[in-house]
């Protein structure tokens, strides 16, 4: 079905002759995301209503996806495993985010290592999408760094269990996702950026 659709919607700009091959490369690549995306929502979405949980995964999401937008991070090679891990994340981590209680001064130690860790490895490109302007990597970075301490203020501060757990799980996933040791485990590129400007020497920062 997506190979279909993607395809047919290619093969009708192709035959416009109104984009080049690079452009139409770019077109479909993104087409797919946007196919896999919603795809991944539909499924993490209807387990969340058979589990009775639709309104703390929504809400976890939405955090996650706010620090996510400025301290980016790896993406799965594998559309299955994409998936996979999404569920685990998206449906695991609310579960456990409801039904644990986090000491006080342990979460003010998660907060410390959750700020100092986005501070240090954020933003994490990706080999497809290096973050080559040297200015918007530290405009990512100051955002990312003021995100994570703002949300380990919060966390500390507000009374819903829930959502002061989903502040620190949101952070400790985002950790994960930007940690060199992530990216050395799955045999992923790190500093894409780097390794671009290397083969790229002209290129104009």
């Amino acid at each position: 079905m997506k190979r279909l659709m993607i395809d047919s919607y290619i093969n009708h700009l192709r035959k416009s002759n109104n984009y080049s091959n690079e452009k139409l490369e770019k077109i479909e690549y993104s087409l797919t995301g946007i196919y896999l995306t919603f795809s991944k929502i539909i499924i993490i979405f209807s387990i969340a209503i058979i589990l009775g949980i639709f309104k703390e995964v929504l809400l976890f999401m939405i955090i996650f996806n706010i620090i996510r937008t400025t301290a980016f991070g790896l993406h799965a090679s594998k559309s299955w495993i994409c998936l996979l891990s999404s569920l685990i994340f998206f449906i695991g981590l609310p579960l456990i985010s409801l039904n644990i209680t986090i000491n006080l001064y342990f979460k003010i130690l998660l907060s410390i290592l959750n700020i100092s860790l986005i501070f240090k490895n954020a933003p994490a490109d990706t080999k497809k999408r290096p973050i080559v302007n040297k200015k918007r990597r530290l405009k990512l970075k100051i955002t990312s760094t003021i995100i994570a301490t703002l949300f380990s203020i919060d966390c500390l501060l507000i009374n819903s269990n829930f959502i002061s757990n989903s502040l620190i799980m949101s952070l400790l996933l985002e950790n994960i996702l930007i940690s060199p040791l992530t990216y050395k485990l799955f045999n992923l590129p790190y500093n894409n950026y780097i390794i671009f400007l290397e083969k790229h020497p002209d290129f104009i920062k």
